[in-house]
């Protein structure tokens, strides 16, 4: 049998259905009930008095550089995971998506204040660039072995900042399979005192950067017009629709933040999923929208020549398939096994093919129906539960609420009573 993501009514099949799909479709059984123990939460962070669930999804019809994906969620918002899933059966239309990344390249930066002379500063770092990189890679010593380490030695100065002339030195370091800050803030650590040396000044703060824009992403897909609405007209229709309602964010910063929220919701969802740092990625991704000077979108998306839809994105993001909670949390292992990815890379253009994807499904349900219609439909679910319905009761009373048009607390509440009073 030829392994697919597209999965029929997937969401109709009951849980233990799905399980059974999901392992078949990796070769091997999964655990899915494993969650976080107490005893290594404990040890995670401090002052542990439990351990928080959220909901773990699969989203289904993705197809990434040719590759059949299921692509693991966890998210708490109603209608992510099915607007994620429905995306991409129309860009699998179009072939799927083709993503490429670069090399896991982070960012360190060293402040330096109190410099004699700054432009003699930068010239020393700068002539002493391999020494600071061999300093660098013996504190790297495993990434080194792995095929990464330092790569270069930047420097930036700034005459009139709030604390004096400063100089900011950056080393880029390819963290390989990590996402790489324990191992960036530590070679800057090393690397701190022959900066201070050579620049005569006084090494302030060393940290990396989470605006990790020598890691970007580019993700591009397209959907034919007839796959986007009944008839070839209709569907030229819904994709001038769509490239209208990006335009709003491309030029206007307050719609540009909802717009870009809606595309992280599919990002960090798989982030989360796999144990990355979702507030890194968050922002990385915001300060590169910024990267003009005006907040924007980190989409495109326009009408090719036969009037189809073509959307792309170019984002920074740093994730990793090693270390941290990663290889913390039995679940991000779970996930990554799911995913079938082999390499950070790999990783990464996933995630922004998802975060496309649920780019396009906002886009396409605020230019047609609404955003809310599709939205409400699904948190009726929510509200049965909020209203204290039991996992027999929900459906009926979220069928019903959907029935009457009132998605309300209030409504579900009455449904509730009626329904046990019956």
């Amino acid at each position: 049998m030829t392994k697919t993501s597209q999965i029929s009514q997937f969401y109709k099949l009951s849980i233990e259905e799905r399980r059974a799909i999901v392992s078949a479709f990796i070769g091997e059984p999964l655990p899915f009930d494993s969650a976080l123990p107490l005893q290594i939460a404990d040890h995670m962070i401090e002052n542990v008095v439990g351990v928080y669930g959220l909901p773990f999804g699969i989203a289904t019809n993705f197809v990434v550089n040719g590759v059949e994906r299921l692509v693991p969620m966890v998210v708490e918002e109603p209608s992510v995971v099915a607007a994620a899933s429905f995306a991409a059966k129309l860009f699998r239309a179009g072939g799927g998506f083709s993503a490429q990344a670069d090399n896991p390249l982070m960012i360190g930066q060293i402040q330096v204040l109190d410099i004699p002379d700054l432009n003699a500063a930068c010239d020393s770092v700068l002539s002493n660039k391999a020494l600071l990189l061999a300093a660098a890679n013996r504190s790297a010593g495993s990434l080194v072995r792995r095929g990464g380490g330092a790569r270069d030695i930047e420097v930036r100065s700034f005459v009139d900042s709030p604390a004096g002339p400063m100089l900011v030195v950056h080393l880029l370091l390819d963290t390989v399979d990590a996402m790489g800050a324990n191992a960036i803030n530590t070679a800057l650590e090393a690397i701190a005192p022959d900066v201070e040396r050579m620049t005569g000044g006084r090494v302030v703060l060393r940290i990396l950067s989470n605006l990790s824009d020598r890691r970007r992403v580019q993700v591009s897909g397209r959907i034919p017009a007839a796959a986007l609405g009944d008839s070839e007209e209709s569907g030229r229709s819904v994709a001038r629709g769509v490239v209208e309602a990006w335009a709003f964010a491309h030029v206007d910063p307050y719609r540009a933040a909802t717009h870009n929220k809606g595309l992280m919701n599919g990002v960090d969802a798989v982030v989360i999923a796999t144990g990355n740092d979702w507030r890194a990625v968050e922002a990385g991704a915001h300060a590169f929208a910024a990267r003009s000077g005006s907040y924007t979108s980190l989409s495109r998306f326009w009408l090719d020549e036969r009037g189809d839809l073509v959307a792309e994105l170019d984002m920074p993001l740093a994730v990793g398939i090693v270390g941290g909670a990663t290889k913390v949390h039995p679940l991000a292992q779970v996930a990554l096994r799911i995913l079938g990815v082999e390499s950070a890379r790999d990783l990464a253009m996933v995630i922004a093919s998802v975060g496309l994807a649920q780019n396009f499904a906002a886009l396409r349900a605020l230019a047609t129906d609404g955003i809310q219609k599709g939205h409400m439909r699904l948190h009726a679910r929510q509200m049965a539960i909020a209203a204290g319905a039991t996992p027999d009761e929900v459906e009926y009373v979220a069928d019903t609420l959907r029935k009457d048009g009132e998605i309300r607390l209030e409504r579900a509440i009455e449904i509730v009573k009626a329904l046990r009073g019956s």
